[in-house]
This record gives C-alpha cells, structure tokens and sequence, in this order.
C-alpha cells in the first residue's frame, strides 16, 4: 500500500514522530510518503493516510486541521488514522484529548486517535510561549513514548493488511 503520513509541527518533534511511524510502514513492506500537510494537494495514489498535529493550548495546529476540512471526503474513501503530540512530563499532562479531534474523527472517518507525550525544548519557544510555559510550571524535556510509537504503528500495519484481505 502507499501511505501517506502527513504531520503539522511547529518546532520539528512531531514530524519526527511522522518520519518513525513511516520508518516502521516501510519495514514492513509499504511505500510511504512522509510530509508537512501544507505540501498536500491531492490524495490520489495513496491508499491510506496517518494524520497527526503538534497540539497547542489544546488544539491541533491549522495546517492540520485545514487538511482533513480541505481533503475531507477524500480521507473518508480510505483509511485513515489519527494522532496528537504535545502533552509533556512524567506522566504527560495534560491527560485530556485534544480539543478538536471528535470533529476531526468525525470528518475524517479516521479508525483511530492517539495521543503521544512530546518534547518542549525553552529555546524553540517565541516569547509568549515561553511566558506561558513559565506560567504553568511546564517541564522541558523530551517525552516522546518512542516504544509506543513504533507499537502504534505496528498496529497500523497489521489493520491495513487485514482490510486488503478482506478488500476493504
């Protein structure tokens, strides 16, 4: 199958969670696409898509969000699943789902979401986000679940093998 993983970042750790969930499809035999959502102009030749945002104040990042409103009734023809990255520390906070991601699921027809813990380096921050980060007593770190990562994707794999079986 050819995938496409499309991530929207804002300081580059969740397009490296993209680059891994790609890196693990094609160890398993699948043609992947890895690229920022902005880039994306069609769907055509891509059998399925794995969809993810750097979450912000709660909310996936607009470039993300405009792909699955843009390209709405071509991800619900294939598919399609979803995750977020942002929450941070030792257990990641915050613990609840992104803001958007029921219409995004909604939209999208997407199988599933998950959410992986992400990295906060002070020194990528504009000044308002860093102000803000100090508010809240926000660790720096990166807390991204590199194991859980590679087990999602994994999952991945195994549901679209099982949907060519069967046709779907």
């Amino acid at each position: 199958m050819h995938v496409l993983v499309c991530a929207a970042s804002k300081q580059g750790a969740t397009t490296q969670i993209a680059e891994r969930i790609g890196s693990v499809l094609e160890e398993a035999g699948h043609e992947v696409t890895v690229t920022p959502p902005e880039l994306v102009t069609t769907l055509e030749g891509f059998d399925a898509v794995i969809l993810g945002s750097a979450v912000r104040i709660g909310h996936w990042l607009e470039p993300a969000r405009r792909f699955a409103r843009d390209h709405a009734a071509e991800l619900s023809s294939r598919p399609v699943w979803l995750f977020s990255s942002g929450p941070i520390g030792d257990p990641p906070k915050p613990e609840a789902e992104p803001l958007d991601v029921v219409e995004l699921m909604r939209l999208t027809g997407a199988r599933g979401h998950v959410v992986f813990a992400g990295k906060l380096e002070r020194q990528d921050l504009g000044l308002a986000e860093r102000a803000m980060m100090a508010a809240v007593r926000a660790p720096e770190g990166d807390f991204r679940p590199w194991t859980e990562i590679d087990l999602w994707a994994r999952v991945i794999v195994r549901e679209m093998e099982a949907a060519q079986l069967v046709g779907v």
